[in-house]
């Protein structure tokens, strides 16, 4: 119905309605085709389509803290070097726990082209089947044989823990997430190490989902006793955590960074806007999810080999916040 409406052959139609016109169909008789799908509705059976090739069109992101707005950048990346042959899937596990085994059986049944997996536990890759296409982000202790694309948090973290000492301080508070996947562990590893290098004490740490309200009130609580060990800084594992202590000094009438020094890690674009603007250690999402998107295809579509690993660097950016002027 379509070729005949379009007045083009059936090949044709197949062509551009499974997104293999590049090239390949002149851009009048693709005009043609998707001005007739738009005028009979038609939908393609990616049901049909699934049974035949093995898989969908569909890619699946499986995401763990999922509030953290860093993820909305990195989404924005990988749908985007997906292209238009693929749709992006986001499923994400409940607030302060993470995806396992049987959130993956489900989603296979789904007959994915491929999935992007962050900050994935050990439980997680160990079940996933032989011959899926897979990438892991942000999965630095995690060795297998599935491509993975990794942020270098320990030269950040290590960055602002040098910066802290450089400053003067010499006892720090750290406020982490309660999710402990491997990427904050690492971060607050190699802080709390390099911290201790210099001569900096950490406090034991305190722990918040992310959102601005809970780590608000995770540093109310924990804000009497940092105060009376003498703590001078406090370095959130998110920036969105780093938020919540800003708000809560500003109620306390703490000056930052006189009374009080804040830092964190992603450098959200919130973080030039803060009062004052937040030192923080940029993790690029966009970049993270542009590099897993991208190996993805190549796992999918075939041709040159994906590289097994990636290392996308992080960078300390000093505001305000840690240090005036």
């Amino acid at each position: 119905m379509v070729a005949r409406e379009a007045g083009v052959s059936p090949s044709t139609v197949s062509l551009v309605v499974a997104g293999k016109a590049e090239g390949r169909i002149s851009a009048a008789n693709r005009a043609k085709v998707e001005a007739a799908v738009e005028r009979l509705g038609y939908v393609v059976d990616t049901a049909g389509s699934s049974l035949s090739k093995g898989y969908s069109p569909i890619v699946v992101l499986v995401a763990t803290d999922i509030a953290n707005p860093f993820y909305s950048e990195l989404i924005t990346a990988a749908r985007s070097a997906l292209g238009d042959r693929y749709e992006l899937l986001l499923s994400v596990s409940d607030v302060g726990s993470q995806a396992g085994p049987p959130s993956l059986r489900r989603l296979l049944s789904l007959r994915p082209a491929g999935f992007l997996i962050d900050a994935p536990t050990p439980a997680l890759v160990a079940s996933i089947p032989d011959g899926t296409n897979v990438v892991l982000l942000d999965a630095p202790d995690i060795a297998s044989s599935w491509p993975t694309v990794n942020l270098d948090v320990t030269s950040g973290a290590a960055a602002l823990a040098r910066h802290l000492a450089a400053l003067g301080h010499r006892r720090v508070a750290y406020l982490d997430s309660v999710i402990d996947v491997a990427t904050f562990h690492e971060r607050r590893e190699a802080f709390a190490y390099t911290a201790a290098e210099a001569g900096v004490t950490v406090e034991p740490v305190a722990r918040s989902l992310t959102s601005v309200d809970h780590a608000r009130r995770t540093f109310a609580d924990a804000w009497p006793g940092w105060q009376a060990s003498g703590v001078t800084a406090v370095v959130g594992c998110t920036d969105t955590h780093a938020y919540g202590v800003l708000e809560h000094a500003a109620a306390l009438g703490l000056a930052v960074p006189g009374d009080l020094a804040v830092a964190g890690f992603d450098d959200l674009p919130q973080s030039r806007q803060t009062n004052p603007p937040l030192t923080s250690v940029r993790l690029p999402a966009r970049d993270l999810g542009a590099a897993a998107a991208r190996t993805l295809r190549t796992l999918i579509e075939g041709g040159e080999e994906a590289a097994p690993a990636a290392l996308l660097d992080s960078e300390l950016l000093v505001r305000e916040s840690t240090a005036s002027g």
